[in-house]
């Protein structure tokens, strides 16, 4: 089950990388051209926060049942890899979903289209950077994993 874990924890990291970006995008063409927040904004922004929250559920499993984050605080600080996992990675995702969540609400109860938009592009592109320094890249210094878990 933690491997299954570990893969659909992996295939939602793009998930959330695209509905972030897609919501980004539109919020920003929105807010720049004076358009109407339409429906499918608004779907939008509660599938982008949707995604996101998953993910949270699947990392917050895997922090529990990983044989990384278990490992005793003395062990932890004295590796790179285990610290970027039991405190850097999920600290900051947690940050990250809870900035989404709050741009998502605010967003939703703006009245008028223009500030609807620019709350999004504001909350979600904050979240968008934590997550993108909190991801464990290829080539990143803290942990290094593939783009795609294989099977």
């Amino acid at each position: 089950m933690y491997q299954i874990l570990l893969h659909l924890h992996s295939l939602f990291r793009w998930l959330v990388l695209i509905s972030l970006i897609l919501s980004i995008y539109r919020a920003w063409k929105g807010y720049t051209g004076n358009k109407p927040f339409t429906r499918t904004d608004n779907s939008i922004r509660h599938w982008t926060a949707t995604i996101a929250h998953i993910q949270l559920v699947l990392g917050f499993v895997l922090y529990f049942k990983s044989p990384f984050t278990g490992a005793p605080l003395k062990d932890t600080l004295q590796s790179m890899e285990l610290s970027f996992f039991s405190i850097i990675h999920i600290s900051l995702m947690i940050i990250a979903i809870v900035l989404i969540t709050i741009g998502s609400g605010l967003s939703k109860r703006k009245p008028f289209s223009k500030q609807k938009f620019r709350t999004m592009l504001f909350w979600f592109s904050i979240a968008l950077f934590i997550i993108l320094i909190a991801i464990p890249w290829p080539f990143s210094p803290f942990s290094h994993r593939p783009y795609f878990r294989s099977f």
